[in-house]
């Protein structure tokens, strides 16, 4: 078991989309980059929307997104993990971010589309009985990652094109 923290997020004060990750897994936390995993299609997804393609530089794919008003972070500061699946977070060792704070400097944030089904759960149960006055609209997309293997990629990228509407 170890213990697993997020990454800050990755913001602009101009964004009006907020996809949220649940935690990052093994290979993003080695690398200190969200979604490092190579068969993760979260960057070739971006890369089709808005241009944040995984060839170009981590640092060039950050600027395309907070310029594209995405903002990208997770729903959990930190918990206990064993791997990297989802389903090995252990429940009561879950602690959220802020996003009280956060969405009160981001007040254009209309949508948060939830990056799989752990993260919209963790995000009802331990986010929504916090918010006060942000009436935000959600929607789970299918999960980037690659134990989600019951989707085809070209599925995937049709359901988060709802990410640029």
């Amino acid at each position: 078991m170890s213990h697993a923290h997020c990454f800050a997020p990755i913001e602009d004060p101009d964004a009006i989309v907020l996809i949220l990750g649940s935690m990052p897994g093994k290979a993003s936390l080695a690398a200190g980059k969200y979604y490092a995993h190579p068969r993760n299609a979260f960057w070739p997804i971006m890369g089709e929307l808005v241009g944040a393609h995984p060839g170009l530089s981590y640092e060039d794919r950050l600027r395309i997104l907070k310029s594209s008003g995405i903002a990208l972070w997770d729903v959990l500061h930190s918990c206990i993990r064993k791997g990297s699946l989802d389903s090995s977070i252990e429940d009561v060792s879950m602690i959220p971010n802020d996003f009280e704070t956060f969405l009160f400097r981001h007040p254009k944030i209309a949508h948060v589309f939830f990056n799989g089904a752990k993260a919209e759960q963790c995000f009802l149960r331990h986010v929504t009985p916090l918010l006060v006055s942000h009436p935000l609209l959600y929607q789970r997309l299918p999960s980037t990652s690659p134990a989600h293997a019951g989707m085809t990629y070209e599925k995937k990228l049709e359901a988060w094109r709802v990410v640029m509407q």
